[in-house]
């Protein structure tokens, strides 16, 4: 007769992440002693880490801090969703963010590299692994800075943790406008900060577009110099942050929000797991 109880599966699925057959085996072969249980699952995982390599991890969190005017976001994959909530995930990924906080490191590479309690990074990403059972990834990080900078993290779903995140700054001090705008990004997706980011190539593409796509719809000659323009406006609207209308008061620009409140924007990123 097993020496453990549904419950004690429950808690120790919960502790590593596990699949429900994993933990009672492994229960089964350390006599329902829990702490046992969970090394004989991490040891498990470790074997298996080189078949994980080539596995697919589209599911996972987005976490970010804020220390000073230094800002931080790293985004952590795992295969499934189930594992992404787990609380030994969570905890891994809150350590791979206070890693990349401290150490200044502004590229995956260099964050893997950071010295952990006595080792690399990167093997703490295969010990996840290991006691989860799935491929762990860090796929990406940001770091930006500016004299306020605000990190607002977005749930798509109450059952798991954040798969949106932003990081937003400002050259000067108003948290609040800060805020507002990086709840815009999060909702409104925009891809650069200003038209100058735009490749010339890229936005005399959109104009040719616009041009033939005028001219196929048979508008007047006359008119097709301000219909191209405009066309290409509302493509600035789509990808440029300042010039996107406000989420909170569509009838305002990004822009013209941040020049009311005498600040201008610095930097942004947005990340959204497996996009």
């Amino acid at each position: 007769m097993a020496n453990y109880t549904a419950a004690d599966i429950k808690a120790l699925r919960e502790r590593t992440g596990a699949g429900m057959m994993d933990v009672k085996k492994a229960l089964d072969e350390a006599n329902g002693d829990a702490d046992k249980a969970m090394e004989l699952i991490r040891i498990k995982g470790l074997k298996g880490a080189t078949k994980r390599e080539g596995r697919s991890t589209a599911e996972g969190l987005v976490a970010a801090a804020v220390d000073g005017g230094v800002g931080v976001m790293v985004e952590i994959n795992c295969e499934t969703d189930f594992v992404a909530k787990a609380a030994p995930f969570i905890d891994f990924s809150n350590k791979v963010l206070a890693t990349a906080l401290s150490s200044g490191a502004a590229d995956v590479e260099t964050l893997l590299a950071v010295d952990v309690d006595g080792k690399p990074l990167s093997e703490l990403v295969i010990e996840a692994g290991a006691l989860l059972g799935e491929k762990v990834a860090i796929r990406r990080i940001a770091r930006i800075e500016g004299a306020t900078v605000d990190a607002y993290l977005h749930k798509t779903s109450k059952d798991l943790p954040a798969q949106v995140g932003v990081l937003f700054a400002i050259d000067g001090d108003n948290q609040e406008v800060a805020h507002d705008v990086a709840v815009h990004i999060a909702a409104m997706s925009p891809t650069v900060l200003s038209r100058d980011e735009i490749a010339a190539e890229t936005v005399e593409n959109e104009r040719r577009i616009a041009a033939e796509t005028a001219a196929a719809e048979g508008k007047p000659e006359a008119a097709m110099s301000k219909i191209v323009e405009g066309r290409l406006t509302g493509f600035f609207k789509e990808m440029v942050l300042v010039d996107q209308a406000f989420a909170k008061d569509s009838k305002k620009s990004v822009g013209s929000v941040l020049d009311e409140a005498g600040v201008k924007a610095v930097a942004f990123a947005r990340f959204r797991v497996g996009a």
